[in-house]
């Protein structure tokens, strides 16, 4: 196992995407640097769905996008993240669309697993609101991970919640039902650039 630190961008859109839709299990995808360093560093997330986590064509459809791109940008698919839309679902047992993270795990041994901690989701976060795991001999195990600069991410994700940025993130859903909307989330990366760079 590696040691595994996400950083702020990826953080916030997982947040925000889970805050977005308070009523229903979110999921979506981590990215991170081909690189055989010993430190996995998630660089991005991928809003996926709301709606219908274990559609098959749907999740096909955007998994080949999202490698496509990822491939463009010398990324690769490493983890999988989700939210339970149960408030006290948070282990890795109850992890909504539970077969794309094994897909993942399939063809990247050190693949990360993180679920959005509901109970610790606030407009004023002390901790980061998630817990992760990562595969080991095919099995999913606790892992430790950081979150980069971590007191300044929680107090502007908490700045960005308290202004409703949440409704700015768009995932492959609100794509499926209009394609002007950006599941890559550009406008959202750079603002959040600059939004980080204040805190």
């Amino acid at each position: 196992m590696t040691d595994v630190k996400i950083s702020s961008r990826a953080y916030t859109k997982i947040i925000l995407h889970a805050a977005k839709y308070p009523y229903a299990a979110v999921n979506g995808l981590l990215l991170a640097a081909k690189d055989k360093s010993k430190n996995q560093f998630i660089v991005d997330a991928i809003p996926l769905f709301h709606q219908c986590l274990n559609v098959t064509p749907m999740a096909e459809i955007a998994l080949v996008q999202v490698e496509a791109m990822a491939a463009d940008e010398g990324l690769l698919i490493a983890g999988y993240y989700a939210a339970a839309e149960n408030f006290n679902d948070s282990s890795i047992e109850k992890i909504p669309g539970a077969r794309i993270p094994e897909k993942i795990a399939e063809h990247f041994s050190n693949a990360v697993c993180v679920m959005v901690d509901n109970k610790a989701m606030s407009l004023n976060m002390e901790r980061p609101a998630i817990k992760a795991w990562q595969n080991a001999d095919s099995r999913w195990v606790k892992t430790n991970f950081s979150v980069d600069s971590c007191d300044s991410t929680l107090e502007a994700v908490s700045a960005l919640l308290q202004k409703g940025a949440m409704k700015d993130i768009n995932d492959f859903d609100n794509y499926l039902d209009n394609v002007e909307n950006d599941w890559l989330n550009e406008h959202l990366n750079r603002d959040l650039k600059q939004l980080l760079a204040m805190y």
